[in-house]
């Protein structure tokens, strides 16, 4: 029988699937760089839309020195750390995850891409919101597609000698 809840009757319950509420150690550095990332994600999606302060060409190019910031103090190295651990483990131990990982490096080409186009100032709205919405793809794939995969698949004692090297890389970085 199916636990029911005080909803109305008309109201279909939903089957929340059970999720454990942690990320895996190895992966919470990284996990916290995307919480930011999303954030980002929507600022400036607003930003083009016009539904944040400053507005208009101001805003843009506030938005436009916050992006490149992140990516100069967190992105680059959290792409780094990707790309020369996280990536060629996960390869090696899943050949299934090949697909998508191609797909992430190309996410990350096209948001470097985005990055240097930025700095020349022009078509900021589009820009801004393209970076936006790729950001937020980009971390929601990593976040609800590759994590649970190397959560799910890759043994303890392989998950921390990664968790360590990705470490280093994040924190070498670090302030």
């Amino acid at each position: 029988m199916i636990p029911t809840t005080n909803h109305h009757p008309n109201t279909p319950s939903l089957q929340v699937p059970n999720r454990s509420p942690m990320r895996h150690p190895s992966l919470i550095l990284l996990s916290h760089d995307h919480h930011h990332g999303l954030a980002l994600a929507l600022r400036c999606r607003k930003q083009a839309l016009g539904q944040l302060k400053p507005m208009g060409a101001a805003g843009l190019r506030e938005r436009a020195r916050e992006c490149s910031e992140f990516y100069a103090k967190h992105l680059s190295v959290h792409f780094r750390a990707e790309e020369e651990v996280l990536f060629p483990a996960l390869r090696n131990m899943m050949p299934a995850t090949d697909v998508m990982i191609d797909e992430l490096l190309t996410q990350h080409r096209e948001i470097v891409r985005i990055m240097s186009q930025l700095e020349a100032g022009t078509g900021l709205a589009k820009l801004i919101f393209d970076l936006g919405d790729l950001l937020e793809r980009h971390i929601r794939k990593e976040e609800r597609e590759l994590f649970p995969l190397f959560e799910q698949k890759v043994e303890d004692s392989k998950a921390a000698a990664i968790g360590a090297e990705l470490k280093k890389i994040l924190e070498a970085q670090s302030p």
